[in-house]
């Protein structure tokens, strides 16, 4: 369930999630899709005798016409799907597929079957259910505003036998029992939804089911009678075609580009999902034989674990995929440049600089023939000669010549701000590219100690990163703890203190405890907190 401060709007998770739907409803599922489903099944229910027996039925009698039989059928189907879209489980949802996709298709089918007999009239639908008081808590937040549901939705047109769903939840400890009332109008843009009656398992209940990502504004929230923990909600289908979200989601996906799969990669590493990341790519290595895909594969798993803290493994995987480059690449490719960039940033976090510098040594040589490709071949005003130039003051910096760094860094932000000129012209105003651009000229002007410029600039990187990602990201930790660094530069001590706090909490709860990042915080905490101290 997804909502959010602003009331129009939904959560970042929930574009993400979306988009995450779009890809799996994409992706071609070979004819093994099946069978593959039932062995992980078969390690999942292992000594569940009745569950067995079901799934051995499945692989023998499944086909798509018979999906929301099966998905209505409570049994292992069920079960492992809508646990796996409520906690994102990337490996379940992935092999489960072909499943949501035929289960989505046969609602899409019977919605425009029956779309005409609603004559266009308003009608309600009613679901009772358990919320932990955490979630319920959200929920009320969220009235008047928007929420979503990220697994298939069972509703009723029986009213009675979901107060009583709800009312038997309610007794449950720490949990709410809600019973939602569901205005539908089926004139709107929106989630296909269907009467399943004629295909469920269970012929005689009055299911309308709805497909994922449904969105509702929450209208209204009120206790009923006297029982304390039972409430009714009342919520109104509303479009999913919110302008603004839109916008957003067209941008992203675009830039996802590429097949299923490895839009899903990307999807996975930019949400912060680094583990589920981690066991896709391992997938998808296993199954290619085309080089240049093992070599984006190892070196997108190099990126998961350098983010993870696994430094070794992260060195490893980035030397095999640039192995195969060097074999299959002409030399002047900019892909070498960003290979040796990304081994000498891992050799930078394991505090081993010598070797760091040799790699930065290498990247230099292959930024600068990037370069003067880029500048026969671009025009002047192209933002990837900001990024050439960027890439050259950060191996410079990284080598600690702060005064060639400065030059390059002088340049990189004349070209930095052209390119945000750009990209402010074509892209929304919260679009993740533009806080790249902000964050970059704010990175310049930090280092060339320019604080009060560099602050300006991290806060506007840091609000679009608020609107556009989950709030556990490790990109906005990084802000924050940005933000927090040019405070205490400043040695506005006081201001810099809540900023490292909540980056630490950040990073606390996406990296391992030996991460560098969480040592630096804490450092830096325990630095401005004898600030303070020493101040007041």
């Amino acid at each position: 369930m997804a909502s959010t401060e602003n009331l129009n709007q939904l959560e970042p998770t929930f574009m993400y999630t979306q988009l995450f739907k779009e890809i799996l409803l994409d992706i071609e599922y070979g004819h093994k899709a099946i069978q593959d489903l039932a062995t992980c099944c078969r390690d999942v229910f292992a000594g569940n005798s009745i569950e067995l027996q079901l799934i051995n039925e499945f692989e023998r009698d499944y086909h798509s016409q018979k999906a929301i039989w099966w998905y209505t059928r409570e049994c292992f189907t069920y079960k492992m799907l809508n646990h796996a879209l409520r906690i994102m489980d990337a490996d379940i949802i992935i092999n489960m597929g072909f499943f949501l996709r035929d289960v989505h298709q046969q609602i899409q089918q019977l919605y425009e079957q029956q779309i005409s007999s609603y004559r266009r009239k308003t009608f309600e639908v009613y679901r009772g259910q358990g919320l932990m008081e955490s979630d319920f808590e959200k929920l009320q937040k969220a009235k008047g505003g928007l929420m979503s549901f990220n697994n298939f939705l069972s509703t009723s047109k029986d009213k009675e036998v979901s107060v009583e769903f709800a009312q038997r939840a309610s007794t449950e400890p720490n949990k709410v029992g809600i019973f939602f009332i569901m205005s539908i109008d089926p004139c709107l843009k929106s989630t296909p939804f269907a009467s399943i009656k004629e295909v469920s398992y269970f012929k005689e209940e009055e299911e309308v089911l709805f497909s994922m990502h449904t969105v509702f504004r929450v209208n209204a929230i009120k206790q009923m009678g006297s029982m304390t923990q039972l409430y009714q909600v009342e919520l109104e289908l509303t479009s999913d075609d919110d302008q603004q979200l839109r916008l957003l989601t067209d941008r992203i996906r675009e830039e996802a580009g590429g097949t299923g799969w490895h839009r899903l990669g990307k999807l996975l590493l930019t949400t912060g999902q680094f583990n589920k990341a981690e066991e896709l790519y391992s997938v998808l290595l296993e199954q290619t034989s085309d080089e240049s895909e093992k070599a984006y594969y190892y070196s997108q798993l190099g990126y998961a674990k350098d983010h993870q803290g696994d430094y070794e493994k992260a060195i490893w995987y980035y030397e095999q995929g640039l192995e195969i480059n060097q074999k299959t690449l002409p030399t002047n490719q900019p892909y070498l440049a960003t290979a040796y960039n990304s081994i000498g940033n891992v050799y930078k976090n394991m505090a081993d600089y010598s070797k760091a510098v040799s790699f930065y040594e290498k990247a230099l040589s292959f930024h600068e023939k990037a370069l003067e490709i880029k500048q026969k071949t671009l025009p002047s005003n192209h933002p990837d000669l900001a990024t050439s130039y960027n890439n050259i003051g950060n191996v410079y910096k990284n080598m600690a010549d702060y005064s060639k760094a400065v030059s390059f860094y002088e340049k990189a932000l004349s070209f930095h701000e052209k390119s945000l000129e750009i990209e402010q012209k074509t892209l929304p105003s919260n679009h993740p590219s533009l806080a790249i651009s902000y964050n970059n000229i704010g990175l310049v002007y930090d280092s060339m100690e320019e604080y009060s410029k560099a602050l300006s600039y991290y806060e506007k990187a840091l609000e679009i990163k608020q609107k556009t990602l989950p709030s556990s990201h490790p990109s906005l930790a990084t802000s924050f703890n940005n933000i927090g660094w040019v405070h205490r530069s400043m040695k506005d001590y006081s201001k810099a203190l809540p900023y490292y706090e909540r980056a630490l909490d950040i990073y606390q709860h996406a990296l391992p405890p030996t991460h560098p990042n969480i040592k630096d915080v804490k450092e830096s905490i325990e630095i401005v907190e004898k600030e303070n101290i020493k101040n007041s």
